[in-house]
């Protein structure tokens, strides 16, 4: 196959289902991964009933065992995986003392321990093959904090921090890793649905997706380590 094959964690709604349908059009076979499994089954049908090719997953990415048999289905029916996006993200928002155990476990869990259990899944076939381009869609959080976010800024800092250490470990190698740090995004995210008139100004999910494509077509000499955006009415 002449097309590269790349995961996509979070695929159903939002940034992920625009990374999907951008990429699909872009040679990659990708393959969606997401709880829900109805929408992106639905995402897999749009994708190839407009000629590109996809393939879905339903996975708890916080689940050891649900990550390494859906890689290991994927390296069996493929033989190697190009591409990761750990896009999948959840938050919690309240003040500190509010949180509880429970929200601060899935966050993490989502946040962190997805990216960290996909990355290191994929990581011995990229190995093998001295090739392969791994992105984080974090946060400008990862970067800067705000009040009632201690949760998801920690959460979005532990993001940025592991994959600027796995890109010390594996440049050398032929692998690539790169961050994408979105500001203010219309999706379901926020509370209510995407479209709403106070979020006009707000970035789209075809944005984001507009600068995966971006990194993932720099020349194979070229590694965009970081990449920060945001809308022009959000102040930094």
């Amino acid at each position: 196959m002449d097309k590269k094959i790349t995961l996509i964690s979070g695929a159903s709604r939002g940034i992920g289902r625009a990374i999907g349908t951008r990429l699909a059009h872009e040679n990659h076979f990708v393959v969606l991964l997401a709880r829900n499994a109805e929408e992106i089954s639905e995402l897999e049908f749009e994708i190839d009933q407009a000629g590109g090719k996809a393939l879905s997953f339903a996975v708890d990415i916080s689940q050891p065992e649900q990550v390494q048999a859906t890689v290991d289905q994927v390296l069996q029916d493929f033989g190697r995986i190009d591409t990761l996006i750990n896009n999948a993200g959840v938050g919690v928002f309240k003040n500190s003392e509010l949180i509880t155990t429970e929200e601060w476990d899935q966050v993490m869990d989502v946040n962190v321990k997805g990216s960290f259990l996909l990355t290191k899944a994929v990581l011995p076939a990229m190995k093998s093959a001295g090739s392969g381009h791994i992105v984080g869609i974090a946060s400008d959080v990862s970067k800067r904090t705000f009040a009632e976010g201690s949760l998801y800024c920690a959460s979005k800092y532990a993001q940025h921090a592991y994959f600027e250490a796995v890109r010390r470990e594996v440049r050398k190698l032929g692998i690539k890793v790169s961050v994408i740090y979105p500001g203010l995004v219309d999706t379901y995210f926020h509370e209510g649905d995407p479209g709403q008139p106070h979020r006009a100004s707000y970035l789209q999910p075809r944005d984001i997706a507009d600068a995966v494509a971006y990194i993932l077509n720099a020349p194979a000499h070229v590694i965009i380590d970081e990449l920060m955006l945001h809308p022009m009415s959000q102040e930094w």
